[in-house]
């Protein structure tokens, strides 16, 4: 395998990094608004919530990019395949990590909310000083699997037309007929990334575990 070649497969990798940090961080945005939909005592807001994740969780992702991607321009959306890709992993990712984060917020301490209330702490303050950090602290290693997960399911989007890291090594490999080094490239390439992701999830999980006593 040539030099430029392995450049190639750099400029890839730097895409999949991309799309699936992108994704990552849109999905835990929406999947704390989810998780909370989920934990709503409204019935209509509560089985809504339900119902995105279980389909998002239910369905493959392969047939919700494809669905995305083709949905998009019917409905009059006319966005560069990258953008459906992100749309859609965005979606799926979001499902899971809602999951994750009710159990979180479940699993805060009734005493600390009665604490709070006492206290004359506003919702918008107990969530962000109480019921976000304890979640956070209970899911992480939840939630750095799930950017794993992603990281290695961001190969599927090749199929909406983006070019990351699995897709180049096809396309070099069907024109060079070099499979065998370029898929081990790749390879090698992605347990780098899932390496440098779940040595920062540990780092961050030490520093919660310092900086938050409960």
């Amino acid at each position: 395998m040539s030099l430029k070649m392995f450049y190639l497969m750099l400029q890839a990798s730097l895409w999949t990094i991309a799309i699936s940090t992108i994704s990552i961080l849109l999905g835990l945005v929406l999947s704390t608004i989810i998780s909370g939909a989920m934990l709503s005592r409204n019935r209509a807001v509560s089985l809504a919530g339900r119902a995105f994740v279980s389909f998002f969780r239910g369905s493959p992702l392969l047939v919700q990019l494809l669905l995305i991607y083709n949905l998009l321009p019917v409905m009059g959306i006319n966005v560069p395949s990258v953008v459906a890709a992100v749309v859609g992993l965005t979606l799926c990712t979001a499902a899971y990590q809602a999951e994750n984060l009710r159990g979180g917020f479940m699993s805060v301490p009734k005493g600390l909310l009665e604490a709070a209330d006492m206290l004359g702490m506003t919702q918008f303050q107990q969530f962000w000083r109480i019921r976000a950090p304890i979640a956070l602290r209970a899911t992480l290693p939840a939630l750095a699997n799930e950017a794993i997960l992603i990281l290695k399911a961001s190969s599927l989007v090749s199929v909406v037309g983006v070019v990351e890291l699995s897709r180049m090594a096809q396309d070099l490999s069907s024109s060079t007929f070099l499979p065998l080094p370029l898929f081990a490239t790749a390879g090698l390439l992605y347990l780098i990334i899932n390496g440098c992701v779940a040595l920062g999830s540990q780092k961050l999980e030490r520093s919660f575990r310092w900086g938050i006593k409960v």
